[in-house]
């Protein structure tokens, strides 16, 4: 610091000027501490192709239409789906199965953002065994907050514990999100992030379900080498009325603001395409 003062001494700047590029440097530095605090919270647009290797999307917007009150993709197959937990509260399930709703993803548990420790979705087993007995295809997904991958398998094991009485037949979900700066999640990077993804996805696998794993447009470009993650499905949240993403989908949660009877509230609302 005394070496760049002294600079500044030799220059011989007049003071007008040196007071002007002070507030010029301390309005920059507001705006810096302002802004989000780690670019993987951002939703940019995907105007990259980052990973060619991957599959291509055959959807395109125009292949996407509102039919009633959701979304259909209109040159292939697909299934209409909500994503809950217990933010949702009470269900009235026959009610949903009775709308145009196909499908569930029930949350079944997660991690602790403060405690690290695992915990199950108040409502779990209520909406498990609410959506299957009302005839609802049913998956499940767990939140994740893992550091490495072994504790990414510790959480595939506790979600297995849960599912195992009960007939999955949509995907298990990893759901890794990062939350803020603050957290012991703050510092996981693309590398380690990517095998803490394949890790969970392989322990799902091995146990006999289909795994998938969840992101937005921001954590698919900054946090994940997708085409290491290829072999398994994705799920993509991306809230808008055409699917414009280059990649190729399994899923795709296009609102989080959507109604469905049964449901008080905003539910997130899904495509997903089969086979």
């Amino acid at each position: 610091m005394k070496e760049v003062l002294d600079n500044i001494k030799k220059i011989h700047i007049p003071l007008p000027c040196l007071i002007a590029a002070g507030a010029v440097i301390l309005a920059t530095a507001v705006m810096l501490l302002l802004l989000p605090g780690r670019p993987a919270v951002q939703r940019p647009e995907p105007t990259e192709n980052p990973a060619p290797s991957l599959a291509q999307n055959p959807y395109g917007p125009d292949d996407f239409q509102y039919q009633g009150e959701y979304l259909a993709c209109t040159a292939g197959e697909s299934w209409l789906g909500i994503d809950v937990s217990h933010h949702q509260s009470e269900i009235d399930w026959h009610q949903v199965a009775a709308s145009d709703v196909q499908f569930a993803m029930i949350r079944v548990g997660y991690r602790g953002i403060e405690t690290a420790e695992l915990y199950m979705d108040d409502r779990a087993i209520q909406n498990l065994q609410g959506a299957l007995s009302a005839g609802l295809k049913v998956g499940a997904y767990f939140f994740s907050q893992a550091i490495t991958p072994e504790e990414a398998v510790e959480e595939a094991e506790y979600v297995l514990q849960i599912l195992k009485d009960y007939h999955i037949t949509m995907p298990v979900v990893f759901d890794w999100e990062y939350v803020r700066e603050d957290v012991r999640t703050a510092q996981v990077g693309q590398d380690l992030l990517t095998e803490i993804t394949a890790a969970f996805c392989a322990r799902i696998q091995q146990a006999g379900y289909t795994p998938m794993f969840y992101f937005n447009l921001s954590q698919g470009r900054a946090m994940l080498y997708l085409d290491r993650l290829a072999e398994y499905d994705f799920w993509l949240a991306m809230y808008r009325e055409r699917m414009d993403y280059p990649y190729r989908l399994k899923m795709w949660q296009y609102t989080c603001e959507g109604t469905v009877p049964g449901i008080k509230g905003a539910v997130d609302i899904n495509l997903y395409f089969p086979e």
